[in-house]
């Protein structure tokens, strides 16, 4: 596509810190790096926060630790736009006095009594245009009594504006199906349409590309260039995610925000790898890419038109992949964070990290998250287990009989010398055909009596890691909970 790299490529991600940044604004911003990295361009960071009333405390904030998080570091930047007011009221006043824009006095009241009377009559709501009609007397003597106008645009009320999306191909919008939008509030803060469009004219924006929910504020932006007669960008409008129900993606379908996603144990390399292919692919088939390779190969051919369909299941997936990647020194470096962040505060900190490391050996070929890490390793921590002693028992085996198979354990574990995995197996394997057991049945109940749960890494490496006198006196508790079951029966 020539019109991807006809001149030097500057590229924006503009948020507005109206809250906190999920991952349709993410994937925005992923894909507008990826395209300035592939082009050796620039990625321009630009807070749009001129909308006052529905700013967000700390949403700036979480924004750039998205970003950094995930690696997009920008060239230029942050820019705000709270600080750049005197560049829109300008152009506003440029367009005013040439003709192509004026002051609007209509009150809100007004407004709402239009708006309700258009629906009525079954037509789409916009405004009248009603002040575009006034005379310079008019306007003098609404001045006079102290109304504070907002600036309205003169949208054609004829002919048509041609949008040439670099995605969509090309998309045409009747001009008389526009209103007379507004430009400046009336306190003196610009709307969307004129900051943004100032704004990527002043920073030599090449490409604009953003979500589809912008297409149709994109001919208003044109109108808006030609007024000025400023060569617009090259407008690229990317396909919206989806739940996997098909509706828009929301809390219903998971977490939503990229901090949340990190905070719950998702790595940043998974993140990026998983987010770029939501509505972009290298083929038919290739799922796992690095930045590099995803940097190498991007372009917006390979941007689908159709929507794309979040599925946890393939971050999860996903995320599991780039676990079991880590050096598990790295992995037992990440997980020691969240078992010391989520474990629960009568574990005694700090954590013993060789005990620690050896414990993340046993879960990294496990863990879908390092947030799932503490849930599974909390057992190696806790002094006494919390299970239901029905637990203990498998088919076969009643309350007397699990008295029984646990007292043989812990005569023959005591007996033994070397405390690791191997030795573990030799001597308790042959034990199952001695209690007339199947090795199932058997390793079942010592799992539950060591561990507390029916699932857990396999159970002679976590018997080692456990240690001797940790492991024969969790035997102990457990026969003695089956003793008094068995007495109370």
């Amino acid at each position: 596509m020539g019109s991807e790299s006809e001149k030097s490529t500057r590229v924006r991600f503009a948020p507005s810190p109206t809250g906190y940044p999920h991952l349709g604004n993410i994937r925005t911003a992923l894909f507008n790096w990826l395209f300035a990295r592939h082009h050796s361009g620039k990625f321009i960071l630009r807070i749009e926060d001129t909308d006052v009333a529905r700013k967000v405390e700390g949403a700036t904030e979480a924004i750039l630790d998205g970003l950094q998080w995930l690696g997009l570091d920008w060239d230029e930047g942050p820019y705000l736009q709270s600080q750049r007011l005197n560049f829109y009221r300008e152009v506003s006043n440029r367009l005013v006095r040439e003709g192509h824009a004026y002051p609007c006095y209509c009150s809100p009241e007004r407004l709402e009594m239009v708006r309700q009377e258009q629906m009525k009559r079954k037509q789409p709501p916009k405004y009248d245009a009603h002040c575009r009609r006034l005379t310079q007397q008019q306007r003098s003597q609404l001045e006079a009594s102290g109304i504070t106008p907002v600036v309205r645009f003169k949208t054609p009320s004829e002919g048509q504006t041609i949008i040439h999306d670099l995605i969509r191909g090309q998309v045409t919008f009747r001009n008389s199906t526009l209103d007379d939008f507004v430009l400046l509030k009336s306190d003196g803060y610009p709307t969307y349409h004129l900051a943004n469009i100032v704004d990527d004219h002043l920073m030599n924006i090449s490409h604009v590309l953003r979500a589809d929910e912008w297409v149709s504020s994109t001919p208003r932006h044109i109108l808006l260039y030609r007024a000025l007669n400023w060569e617009p960008p090259h407008f690229a409008h990317l396909p919206m995610i989806l739940g996997p129900d098909r509706s828009k993606l929301s809390k219903r379908h998971g977490a939503t925000t990229i901090i949340e996603y990190r905070d719950q144990g998702y790595l940043p390399e998974a993140m990026f790898n998983f987010l770029a292919l939501l509505g972009w692919s290298l083929d038919d088939k290739t799922e796992l890419l690095s930045r590099e390779e995803l940097v190498e190969h991007f372009s917006l051919e390979r941007i689908s038109k159709t929507a794309a369909i979040f599925n946890k299941s393939k971050l999860e997936w996903m995320n599991g992949v780039y676990l079991r990647r880590l050096n598990p020194t790295e992995f037992s470096r990440q997980a020691t964070a969240f078992l010391d962040r989520d474990l629960p505060s009568s574990v005694s900190r700090p954590l013993d990290m060789d005990y620690v490391h050896q414990i993340t050996l046993l879960l990294q070929e496990r863990a879908k998250t390092l947030g799932e890490i503490p849930q599974l390793a909390n057992f190696f921590f806790f002094d006494k287990l919390q299970y239901e002693s029905s637990l203990l028992l498998a088919k076969g085996i009643d309350r007397e009989s699990a008295a029984n198979v646990i007292q043989a354990a812990i005569q023959r574990l005591g007996n033994i010398k070397t405390w690791d995995a191997g030795s573990l197996e030799d001597a308790l394997r042959p034990l199952a055909a001695e209690l007339s057991l199947s090795t199932g049945s058997f390793f079942g109940l010592l799992r539950v009596a060591v561990t507390g749960r029916t699932a857990a890494p396999p159970l002679f490496q976590t018997m080692a890691v456990l240690g001797k006198d940790k492991c024969l006196n969790r035997l102990a508790a457990a026969w003695q909970r089956v003793s008094a079951d068995a007495e109370a029966d």
